[in-house]
């Protein structure tokens, strides 16, 4: 009864020919697809102004030129969420396509969750479940495609319907849940984006495999021969990739992450069980994606001497040509990337980028180049920018809103053209925090030594919309009675300082070894806007890694550390090929 469910997508612009590895890689018997992201939606929606019949993953649809004929040889069904704002459309373009290439291949989707979108958003939808999912699955569908529903839901529609689970097998859907957490960003779980990747060839990993069984449990793998690897560290990574605290709520079920157990079971190969499982809350969130306004940067170098007051120059010239008509944000970060006494020109230098938004464009568009390029000549010694400004751009704002699951459609169209409506939940729960776990007996006092906190601890860092979170975790129990005691918020705060001020909320996953920050405000609108450096806060928790602490001397490793250069390092690949034509630039 084991249901082997692959995935080969963990966002739009992924590796493209990963349909086919995971088709002809090893066994499956539903490869799934996860192609949607807040930044997504928000493309999608703009596609959509442009044209009304666009509004979904159109990479997707040129995979399937190949994936549908190789599915339909193996008896692979595949899910996917490609359909983003029109499932339907992608359901007809797909009936259009295996009706060319000859193939008998059933099509169904899944719609509902795009409610009326007021305020000026370009698109709302609220996260759906899996049940619609197993609705088609249940009326023979090849191929369903779904607009939003939740990532993990790719995973849990399956395995009901492969299980015959009804919506109160909270336990069994708990598990599907985690399962599907861990494979919806593709080769996170095998290596990618792995913090301990030294030592390991992580050049190009495989896409993961969960093997389900009736009972909730999964093994996550991937296919025999492929790179990267599967480890207890790789699932733990994902396990904590923008999650918060124990509670793990979705449209099927909430999931306790303190209750997961994860244990080796042989080489790339980890076993997940013990997760329970409580009723759904009463409400699905909703995604909010609309057009915030229009902004424009410009990075200018600083190179060699007097870098602060280089850039103090620029700021008051550049303030003083905009005073007539500033825009309604101005917002200036100077990066000391030089170094004194530097071998190279690069080296040497610091970049200072201005970032401007409002919501007319003429006042982050033309005003601001001017400003910047008339200086050219009557600036800092040295002047000169990384790249030629540019007009004005869009950016988005994404926002969360929650609707009563009741008032949320939720339809299966079936490969016939029949149209299911799903039921609500029969029993529903509001969250509440889990009250914090005892902490572990701390470390007996002892020598410490000065050392990034990397050096034992992993991290893995995401957005949610305006908030990020950062995962920390450690290997060995020794190494989680000191981080519990040591890593509490005032610490982290002071790690990282650009958190000061900000609300910052622990969570503790004893079985895991880890602890969940999680950051508000700190990516203000959300990753279309653009906020910060790293507006995704994807290296947030390498940020943490690289900060030094005092570390217990006996939880020091005798390797080589990892500024060190004779530590082991895998061969570097070559240089990847290009993307795809049809993948939209800002996601490239």
């Amino acid at each position: 009864m084991t249901l082997r469910i692959g995935n080969a997508s963990g966002f739009y612009g992924d590796r493209f020919d990963a349909v086919r590895e995971m088709l002809t890689g090893g066994e499956l018997d539903v490869l799934t697809g996860d192609y949607l992201a807040e930044l997504t939606m928000l493309i999608l929606g703009r596609d959509q102004l442009k044209d009304p019949t666009a509004g979904y993953a159109k990479t997707f649809l040129r995979q399937m030129e190949e994936g549908l004929g190789l599915a339909h040889e193996r008896g692979v069904r595949i899910v996917t969420n490609a359909g983003g704002l029109n499932p339907a459309g992608l359901a007809d373009a797909l009936r259009a396509l295996a009706a060319k290439l000859g193939l008998p291949t059933r099509i169904a989707h899944v719609e509902g969750d795009r409610l009326p979108a007021g305020g000026g958003a370009l698109a709302a939808n609220a996260y759906l479940g899996g049940a619609g999912i197993a609705a088609c699955l249940a009326a023979g569908a090849d191929v369903v495609v779904t607009g939003r529903v939740t990532d993990a839901a790719l995973v849990t529609g399956p395995a009901q319907w492969h299980f015959g689970w009804g919506p109160e097998a909270y336990d069994e859907l708990a598990g599907a849940v985690v399962a599907g957490h861990v494979l919806e960003c593709g080769t996170q779980a095998t290596g990618g984006n792995y913090a301990f990747f030294r030592g390991h060839d992580v050049r190009r990993p495989g896409f993961p495999v969960a093997e389900l069984h009736a009972d909730g449990s999964a093994v996550i793998t991937k296919h025999p021969g492929t790179g990267g690897l599967v480890d207890t560290g790789t699932v733990t990574a994902q396990l904590l990739y923008e999650t918060a605290g124990a509670r793990y709520p979705g449209p099927d079920v909430t999931a306790r992450l303190d209750t997961v157990r994860l244990t080796p079971d042989g080489p790339d190969r980890v076993r997940i069980d013990g997760v329970r499982g409580e009723a759904p809350p009463p409400t699905l969130k909703v995604g909010l994606s609309r057009l915030g306004g229009f902004r424009n940067e410009v990075v200018f170098v600083l190179t060699g001497l007097d870098i602060e007051a280089k850039a103090a120059l620029l700021r008051e010239q550049v303030h003083d040509a905009l005073a007539k008509n500033p825009p309604a944000e101005i917002r200036w970060d100077l990066a000391r990337t030089d170094r004194p006494d530097a071998p190279t020109e690069e080296t040497a230098s610091a970049l200072l980028r201005l970032v401007v938004r409002d919501r007319d464009p003429e006042r982050t568009g033309r005003a601001v180049t001017g400003a910047a390029i008339e200086l050219a000549l009557a600036s800092y010694p040295g002047f000169h920018v990384t790249a030629p400004p540019g007009k004005g751009a869009p950016y988005g704002v994404f926002e969360t809103a929650y609707a009563p699951a009741g008032e949320v459609p939720h339809t299966a169209v079936l490969p016939d053209g029949t149209r299911r409506e799903l039921p609500v939940p029969p029993r529903t729960l509001g969250l509440e925090p889990v009250p914090d776990p005892d902490l572990p007996p701390p470390l007996p006092e002892g020598p410490t030594r000065r050392a990034p906190l990397g050096r034992i601890a992993g991290a893995r860092s995401g957005d949610k919309g305006g908030d990020a979170n950062v995962g920390v975790w450690v290997r060995t129990e020794e190494e989680w009675r000191w981080l519990a005691h040591s890593l509490t918020v005032e610490r982290f705060r002071e790690l990282l300082p650009e958190t000061a001020g900000l609300e910052v909320t622990r969570h503790l996953l004893p079985n895991l070894r880890a602890l969940n920050f999680t950051v508000a405000g700190i990516l203000g609108e959300g990753v279309a806007s653009q906020a910060r450096f790293d507006p995704q806060a994807k290296a947030l928790g390498e940020w943490l890694r690289s900060r030094h602490v005092d570390v217990p001397e006996a939880l020091l490793p005798d390797a080589p550390t990892a500024e060190s250069p004779d530590a082991p390092t895998a061969e570097l690949p070559d240089a990847p090929t290009a993307l795809p034509s049809d993948v939209p630039e800002e996601l490239q």
